[in-house]
């Protein structure tokens, strides 16, 4: 089987995410800690939504390791379950991996700890566990993402290399436009392709309308495969991030002011515009290509339709012809078409 560089020679890649986002709509991952235990707890669910996200179109199985460090098991009081949340989320990810195909990554994330040279002998420790289970489990890769700080990126991006395995790296460019240390995107994406990770480029924080332009800089400053990874929803330049988003129609005034994460739903992308990220970031030489926290299987199928696949789930892509009112086949009810202007 290609690894990931032979297979982004060839072409674009997809990668699937924002598990946690979808299972906390299913009702297994409570929104606040955002704590991966339902691998643990309904593993059978986690590998469902894996086979769904690869049924759609995914090229990759990201294990659900995302928030299942040390630090955020600590919060909820389960540090001492650390080892099997990482390890089952690795074994479910592989399973799914052998059976479809599809490369099968480890994760790691933004700490929330790093302070910079003060925090990196903990927060190493943090990357080195959990890069250590993923080498073990025989992953194809590593992705480090979500890092607001490019010193922790860093960091992330040393420990995986030094595990021996390609490194995929990502930045969240909150609403002030750079790395916290002030660092652009471009020039952050530089010093991680310095440092050796293998890709780099943006993920979560920003919908495709804001992302892209950040995309189209980096793609500029670097030589490796550049990776964009928006969450789908309609950020604008007055509110460039999800998390900036606010909602003056919600009935809560708390909700009205940051519907971030629980009331994001008037934002979301249709999956047409998700095509349309995906037709555009492929235009600016992004290769490496998924859709973040708030994804859902039909935004994935999308982004492989636009870039010229037909996954197993496009045998479900909409056919309106056939609508009973809105179709077109003739056959239908000349009635039902006529009263489709009252609808």
């Amino acid at each position: 089987m290609a690894d990931l560089l032979e297979r982004l020679a060839r072409g674009p890649v997809i990668c699937a995410e924002g598990y946690l986002f979808e299972l906390e709509r299913r009702g297994y991952v409570q929104a606040g800690g955002f704590v991966p235990e339902v691998v643990l707890e309904h593993p059978e669910k986690v590998a469902e939504l894996h086979r769904e996200f690869v049924h759609a179109g995914s090229d990759v199985v990201e294990a659900f390791t995302y928030y299942a460090h040390r630090e955020k098991l600590r919060i909820i009081g389960r540090e001492d379950d650390l080892e099997r949340i990482n390890r089952r989320a690795l074994e479910i990810a592989r399973e799914v991996s052998t059976e479809s195909g599809a490369l099968l990554a480890g994760n790691v994330c933004n700490t929330n700890v790093w302070a910079g040279d003060e925090s990196r002998d903990s927060v190493g420790a943090m990357f080195e566990e959990q890069v250590g289970w993923a080498a073990e489990a025989g992953v194809d890769f590593v992705i480090g993402e979500t890092f607001s700080w490019l010193g922790e990126a860093l960091l992330a991006t040393a420990v995986i290399k030094e595990a021996g395995l390609p490194a995929v790296v990502m930045l969240t460019v909150h609403r002030h436009g750079s790395a916290r240390e002030g660092i652009s995107p471009a020039e952050a994406c530089k010093q991680l392709e310095a440092a050796g990770a293998d890709v780099v480029g943006l993920n979560c924080g920003r919908g495709p309308a804001t992302m892209l332009p950040l995309l189209e800089e980096v793609r500029a400053a670097v030589t490796v495969p550049v990776a964009g990874l928006p969450v789908p929803y309609r950020t604008t330049e007055s509110h460039p991030t999800f998390h900036s988003l606010e909602d003056p129609g919600a009935p809560d005034p708390t909700i009205a002011a940051r519907p971030f994460p629980t009331a994001l739903d008037p934002f979301t992308c249709s999956r047409y515009e998700i095509a349309e990220f995906a037709r555009r970031a492929q235009d600016i030489g992004v290769s490496y290509l998924g859709v973040c926290c708030g994804a859902a299987p039909h935004h994935i199928r999308s982004m492989a339709e636009a870039l010229g696949r037909t996954p197993p789930a496009s045998r479900y892509t909409a056919d309106m012809s056939k609508h009973y009112a809105l179709g077109t086949d003739s056959t239908l009810r000349a009635e039902n078409q006529e009263y489709a202007e009252r609808m």
